[in-house]
């Protein structure tokens, strides 16, 4: 029985228990608040930027090429113009680099898709 009167009590005193705190001031947050409202911004500097940023100066205008008056004439003279030896020696060298070299693609294709043959075993 005396577990049921314990439990009563402890009812009766549950209700009538406050669970309000107390409200604490907060010191830094004071300081913070009260150093953000005395601040004051500095006012701006003029031509700041003298000195740090160049002047723009836009580009000149290209001139536009111009074509020339006989232009048959220059394309002729242009075919008929012989190589460099330069030219030369890079074709010819180009041209021995391998065996299959102007055959094009398909041949490559071809040759990649022949049967390969077993190499025969030496007794």
């Amino acid at each position: 029985m005396s577990s049921m009167r314990f439990l009563r009590q402890a009812a009766r005193s549950a209700r009538t228990f406050s669970t309000t705190s107390v409200a604490r001031k907060d010191l830094v947050q004071d300081i913070y608040v009260k150093e953000l409202k005395s601040y004051k911004a500095p006012p701006p500097v003029k031509d700041a930027h003298v000195g740090a940023v160049k002047v723009f100066s836009a580009p000149a205008i290209p001139k536009p090429p111009t074509l020339p008056v006989d232009l048959a004439a220059e394309l002729n003279a242009y075919d008929a113009a012989e190589p460099t030896k330069d030219e030369v020696e890079v074709k010819s060298s180009s041209a021995h680099a391998g065996e299959d070299v102007g055959k094009g693609a398909d041949a490559f294709l071809g040759f990649l898709e022949a049967d390969v043959k077993p190499a025969e075993a030496h007794h």
